[in-house]
């Protein structure tokens, strides 16, 4: 299989050379690649010297040059992410809400893309960077962002919805993930909850890994323990941390889940236990998604301007050049019944 694989990158790189080669033939990383053809930041003679050759060698031409001349009158939202999720999360949804209102006042036409987390990536790449569309948004990056690396030094003007592990050189729109669980667990605190424990996201995520920050800091302030459950940002594994979490910590009396839909896993957990919310234990969201005002009890939990974030994220790709934009938008707490 690796074998079948090598010959057909092989082949793609002799079809049309492109900066994942170009890094391959030098010996760099995608990333360290695209900082030597755009000259953003500071990089060793001896790598950039090995980047031109092989650049030399292989016959890559950058398709656009950076702030080069907009056409094709569409922008491009590729949601990172698999159906199920992409489904059944309202987040992705609010997104493109958001990134079509820019688009359409800014004349654009949108296409929306979906790609699995670990599936290959030369097509979409070859139609990103293709002159097919006049600016990309990525969404649901994990720990890897070479597509938008490779995407920008193609000369396609690129922005994430959601602070990229490598932002150094990227334009990102993000919201205060760590502020707004920070605020959460400190309402649980400041209300006499002892035993807080969160259901954090996945491990991979920038996201889930702000908002466990935030929930570690406000324990830390309030002299609580830390009880940490896992999951990955669907109800269903939301529920089953919140099993995990009651079996081992018995005398939990509240919750902050990093995600509306784990927050509403937690409720069935809880309803399927006869715990009583919130008499018994607390429990708060991150989203504020419609699904929060139809929970019973309804949900407390962090408004984060999801639309808004869409809409800034398109709008940065037609600014004039300069500096990547990072936009850190705020959060507010939200209470309802639950806690």
């Amino acid at each position: 299989m690796k074998a079948r694989d090598d010959a057909c990158a092989s082949t793609v790189e002799q079809a049309r050379p492109t900066l994942a080669a170009v890094a391959r033939r030098a010996g760099v990383s995608a990333a360290t690649a695209s900082r030597v053809l755009n000259g953003s930041a500071p990089v060793s003679g001896d790598t950039s010297s090995r980047v031109h050759q092989a650049v030399r060698e292989l016959g890559y031409v950058r398709q656009r040059a950076p702030g080069g001349a907009r056409g094709s009158g569409a922008v491009s939202v590729v949601v990172f992410d698999d159906m199920r999720h992409y489904q059944a999360d309202s987040f992705y949804a609010r997104v493109l809400l958001g990134a079509e209102r820019e688009a359409v006042r800014a004349g654009q036409e949108l296409v929306v893309l979906t790609a699995l987390r670990r599936s290959p990536r030369d097509s979409l790449l070859r139609f990103l960077c293709g002159g097919h569309v006049d600016g990309v948004v990525l969404v649901g990056l994990r720990d890897d962002d070479t597509p938008a690396h490779l995407v920008r030094a193609s000369g396609v003007p690129v922005a994430c919805v959601g602070r990229p592990p490598n932002a150094r050189d990227l334009a990102y729109v993000d919201a205060d993930n760590e502020g707004g669980a920070l605020r959460a667990v400190r309402h649980l605190a400041d209300a006499g909850r002892r035993a807080i424990a969160t259901i954090a996201g996945p491990r991979d995520m920038i996201v889930a890994g702000d908002r466990l920050s935030g929930y570690r800091r406000a324990v830390a302030e309030r002299d609580r323990p830390e009880l940490v459950g896992r999951a990955d940002f669907t109800a269903s594994s939301g529920e089953h941390a919140m099993l995990r979490l009651l079996d081992r910590c018995p005398g939990l009396d509240a919750v902050f889940a990093a995600s509306d839909l784990m927050a509403l896993g937690a409720l069935r957990a809880l309803r399927g236990r006869g715990i009583r919310v919130p008499d018994d234990v607390a429990v708060l969201g991150f989203d504020d998604a419609a699904l929060a005002r139809r929970t019973t009890p309804s949900l407390s939990t962090v408004r984060q301007p999801v639309e808004d974030m869409g809409a800034r994220a398109v709008a940065g790709l037609f600014q004039p050049d300069g500096p990547p934009a990072r936009v850190i938008m705020p959060t507010t707490l939200v209470l309802r019944e639950s806690g």
